[in-house]
This record gives C-alpha cells, structure tokens and sequence, in this order.
C-alpha cells in the first residue's frame, strides 16, 4: 500500500516546553492508525498539527506526497472528530452532515445526495430530521462521523471520540467504528489515552511518552513485544519487579530468582504478564520455572477471573486463571504452585 501520510521529524515547542520532539512515522492509505498514550503526552498536539491547526516549530507532514507547511486547515484533504463531537444543537441531522457541503457551495441535489447516501452507511438512515438532542450518545456519535466523511477527506482525524461514552455503549462503538473504517476505506488516524480503543481497532499503533514514540507496531506485537519499559506497562496488565543482573539470573529486590539467558544488556526491570504464569505446571518439566505462591484475594469480573498473591519472597503477584479452568475452586489462603518460561520474562 502506498503512503498517504508521512511525518517527518516533527517537533513542537512552547515557549520553553517540548510538547512533540523529533516525531517520524508514516500511515499507509487505507489502515487505520492510533496514537496511544497517557494524558499530556503530545497526542492531541501532534493530531492538531496534522490537520493545521497548530503550526510545527520543525519537521514537515506529508499527505499523498505534498507538504502540508503553509497550508491552513481548511485546504488540507483532512478532517477531525473531536471528543465533544461540536455538532450543532439547533440543527437537524441532516442539516448538521450537510453543513460543510453548503459552505461549498455544493449543487443541493447533489448535497442531499451525499448526504442521504452517507447516513445510511452509518446506520441512520431514516433519521434525517431528528434533532441531535433527540439521538443517543452512539448516534451521536455516528453523526459527527458522517458529517466528517461526507467530506471526502483522504485522512479522517479522530481526537478521543469515545471518550465521553459510557463503558458499554464505547465497546459497542469500537466495534462499529472498525468495521464502518474497513467498508468505507478512509484512513482513520485516531488518538487515544485507551489501550483496549488502540488494540481492538487498529492496523498499526504507536505508543507515545513524553513527546515521543515510543514503538510502533501492531497490537500482537505490542502486546507479545514490548520494546521498552514504557510499552509493556503501559500496553496490557503485567506485574513489575525491580532487579539486578548476576549473570544469567535476574534477582528481584526481594531475592525472588529467575533465569533469563541471553541478556545482552544491563537490565533494571523485569515485566510478567499475569496471563504468562502456568498454573500447577509439571514438577519435572525443566523448561518451567516453578515456585509457590499464597493466594491473597480472588478478583472475579465475569469473563475473567485473576488471583492476587504473594510469592515466597513476599512479592505481589497478578495471576489469570485460564477461563472454565480445574482451578476454579481456588480459594484465599491456599499455597499453590506456578511456573514461567523464559520467554514469558520481558527484561528492560
């Protein structure tokens, strides 16, 4: 796939604060692409920038190969979804999708048209003169989408759209944004401070701290390999120790011991996902380390359930229990026995 956007070098300052430093990433036309980091990282800033808004102090942004520098908002092939959606509360539906085709001037056969064809790719057909007070947060939601994307722009900008939502109505979006972005073809670049946004919906996703990034890749790849300490955990769940290096061990400040061959580098941080953990693994299987831990609380949420423990060196330990597991009748206080590979220890 060719690409559509290319950000090179991207740098914004102010006054004496770097919000974005030395930013390099390109988007592949058609994917959809998150930036995902906590607040105040720079995301907003760097999406602003993209669609003009802010001027970049160095660097340059790229869409379809031509240099946006210079170029204000209104002239660039983009548009933007904010959180707050910004639609207008006096205005019909229909009125609100067709506003930006009218300031066009676009023929009003033709407007209605688009407009009539773009709501019912969104799901809301039929709903051309409700009022806006009159729609859920979810049609809401699909409103401001439709408005952008009757537009046609190459790159529809999404600032944390979901994040007003209530928990279930957001997963409900997540999905129906992914596929309304694969059967419409727009690229989506989207910005989320949302692990579960980032990774359920996207192509690609760059992780972002302080200004930077810190990897991009897909989900999987995030998820399964992380680059940096930042990324494991800040993307998924993981139990966190302090360590030391002797040799092949690493040693938690408790004393609690692994082993990890081919550790090229000093490392300062140990990472376990509390899914990588094998429950009552066999006792002579030596591939496995094992070790006891007691179990201090069950944490049940429905689909999942994970036990909160403290290992012989008195280190707390996140474990998940395989779903419709034999362990199911763990209780608080039992002493039981895990095991982890090699693989599964993530040092930085």
């Amino acid at each position: 796939m060719s690409k559509i956007l290319e950000v090179k070098n991207l740098t914004k300052e102010f006054d004496k604060f770097t919000a974005v430093k030395d930013v390099d990433f390109f988007v592949e036309e058609g994917g959809f692409f998150s930036i995902l980091g906590p607040s105040g990282c720079g995301k907003t800033t760097l999406l602003r920038m993209i669609s003009g808004f802010i001027e970049q102090t160095s660097g340059d942004i790229l869409i379809k190969g031509q240099s946006m520098t210079g170029i204000p908002p209104e002239n660039r092939p983009v548009n933007i979804v904010f959180q707050n959606l910004a639609l207008f509360p006096m205005m019909n539906v229909y009125e609100n999708v067709a506003f930006g085709l009218k300031r066009k001037k676009i023929e009003k056969n033709e407007i209605k048209e688009s407009v009539l064809s773009m709501l019912s790719r969104v799901g809301l057909e039929g709903f051309e003169k409700k009022k806006v007070t009159e729609l859920s947060g979810g049609q809401r939601q699909r409103v401001a989408i439709a408005r952008s994307l009757v537009m046609k722009p190459s790159i529809l900008l999404l600032d944390e759209p979901l994040g007003a939502l209530d928990r279930q109505l957001r997963e409900h979006m997540k999905i129906e944004l992914k596929l309304l972005q694969k059967e419409i073809g727009t690229t989506f670049v989207y910005i989320t401070h949302d692990q579960s946004e980032a990774l359920v919906m996207s192509d690609k996703v760059a992780v972002m701290n302080k200004g930077r990034f810190e990897q991009i890749d897909t989900p999987q790849n995030l998820y399964k390999n992380p680059k940096t300490a930042f990324t494991a955990s800040f993307v998924g769940e993981s139990n966190r120790f302090d360590i030391k290096r002797d040799g092949n061990h690493i040693i938690t400040s408790s004393g609690l011991s692994f082993i990890k061959d081919g550790l090229q580098n000093e490392v300062t941080q140990l990472f376990i996902r509390p899914e990588a953990f094998i429950i009552e693994p066999a006792q002579d299987d030596k591939d496995i380390q094992q070790m006891n831990i007691k179990v201090k609380t069950i944490l049940f949420d429905g689909s999942n359930t994970k036990i909160s423990a403290l290992s012989e060196k008195n280190d707390e330990i996140l474990i998940s229990l395989p779903q419709n597991s034999k362990f199911d009748d763990i209780k608080e206080g039992d002493t039981i026995r895990v095991g982890i590979t090699q693989d599964n220890l993530k040092c930085f």
